[in-house]
């Protein structure tokens, strides 16, 4: 059945702010207490959603999480009104406030990984949450991803959303930034390629940074989602790159359909990696970016890697890009040679997504693939579909809600708690969600 890649974008949350949370990504510790701008951040996602929606491709939005997580807050021991608990919160550990209100549910690549019903041994579409237990501020996020995708996907003759993995480091699970899936259509079955970081009791494993995802955790995602056991290998990310500052695949490497767009370093034993992709996938093709090229350091600074490739039905590719590839001198001479080569990818686009860039996530940290027939694409929210309308009301609504300027100092403010879940209950009125966050129980 023809089947289309839908891109559900993560839409930037009110609290986006530059706290530095997360070790190991450098983009994240280099802008720790700068100032943001969330209305700019909102914005700048909005644009590159619709401006990808314009070009011909389907593409959705997927909402924010409440914060700060006040539940969390009280889970820790802060009591009172929910504006005590913020306060309280605020004098004593401002380090604890200042996680309960990451933005990071935006990146929503680490939302869940998706398997396709072509892929699926129950032919439907399947949903893992992603635990992200190796970074506190993260790790809070699953319950609130799972009533989202539940209000998004709702029809479960079609899609399976299911929990997150136990929250323990052997089962650290980080979502489709380590996942990719190659197929000549998108609506055949396809082979699925999970990246893991490190094995429970393994020997290589990074020595500066951790190693987010597991190969433990890859298997038991690959299990509960139904994939098609001949249809999965697993493969396990260069260490070395990890302590560069490549904390998932998804900055290291991309695909879609039968091409993978990687650095030479990605992977351990890569050249046996793409000799078993060639020898399952008709016709592979693999970009290798040379070290001597584009350094990892260079990659890691860019995104070159957390770009997004979108294919068209004709079978030609978009490279979509951050503005800091087209600031480099080096990446962006590269690119251009690529694009004068004979290989699929033949437009490239350029986003300016700094406010999420300076807080460590690119183009592809923004959004979550999903594999729809058009069957399966009749049945999502209709909602949460990209289209002049909703661009005019989500830009509308930003405008009325999200501030300009924020500083790990305004967490404090009771009246941006009070801001936040006025602004979500809005939003889930006008995206049909029903009542998703805690604040509306």
């Amino acid at each position: 059945m023809k089947a289309r890649e839908v891109n559900f974008d993560g839409l930037v949350g009110l609290t986006h702010h530059y706290a530095g949370l997360s070790f190991g990504n450098e983009a994240s510790t280099k802008h720790r207490l700068q100032v943001s701008n969330p209305q700019l951040a909102a914005k700048q996602g909005l644009l590159k959603m619709k401006a990808l929606a314009d070009a011909g491709f389907a593409q959705a939005v997927i909402p924010p999480h409440e914060r700060p997580n006040v539940p969390v807050l009280r889970q820790l021991g802060f009591t009172g009104s929910d504006e005590q608990v913020v306060e309280k919160a605020a004098r004593t550990a401002p380090e604890l406030l200042s996680a309960a209100s990451s933005a990071s549910p935006m990146w929503v690549a680490n939302a869940a990984t998706v398997c396709p019903s072509a892929d699926a041994l129950d032919g439907k579409v399947h949903f893992t949450v992603a635990n992200l237990n190796n970074k506190f501020h993260r790790s809070t996020e699953a319950p609130t991803t799972e009533a989202l995708l539940r209000a998004i996907f709702r029809d479960a003759d079609r899609f399976a959303v299911h929990g997150a993995l136990p929250q323990v480091a052997r089962f650290g699970d980080e979502g489709a930034a380590n996942h990719n899936r190659f197929s000549r259509e998108h609506g055949e079955p396809g082979v699925q390629l999970f990246v893991y970081g490190r094995e429970e009791n393994g020997h290589a494993s990074p020595e500066r940074y951790p190693a987010r995802q597991t190969l433990e955790a890859s298997q038991a995602v690959a299990r509960i989602n139904q994939v098609d056991p001949a249809r999965v290998i697993f493969a396990q990310q260069n260490p070395t790159v990890i302590d560069e500052g490549v904390f998932h695949n998804d900055v290291i490497a991309v695909s879609n359909g039968t091409l993978l767009f990687a650095h030479e370093r990605a992977f351990v034993q890569q050249r046996g990696l793409l000799a078993k992709l060639a020898e399952q996938i008709p016709g592979f093709q693999a970009i290798e970016v040379p070290q001597a090229v584009v350094s990892v350091k260079d990659a890691v600074s860019t995104y070159l890697f957390n770009s997004q490739l979108l294919r068209r039905d004709d079978g030609s590719t978009t490279l979509v890009l951050p503005l800091e590839c087209q600031q480099h001198p080096g990446v962006w001479r590269y690119l251009n040679e690529l694009l004068a080569q004979q290989n699929p990818v033949n437009d490239l686009r350029v986003f300016d997504l700094r406010e999420s860039m300076a807080n460590g996530g690119g183009p592809a940290c923004l959004r979550l693939r999903v594999v729809l027939n058009d069957d399966e694409a009749q049945a999502v929210n209709p909602a949460v579909m990209m289209n002049d309308a909703l661009f005019a009301t989500l830009n509308d609504w930003v405008d009325r809600y999200y501030r300009d300027r924020l500083t790990q100092a305004d967490l404090a403010d009771p009246q941006l708690l009070r801001e936040g879940r006025e602004a979500l209950d809005r939003l889930t009125q006008l995206l049909d969600l029903g009542s998703v966050y805690p604040f509306q129980h």
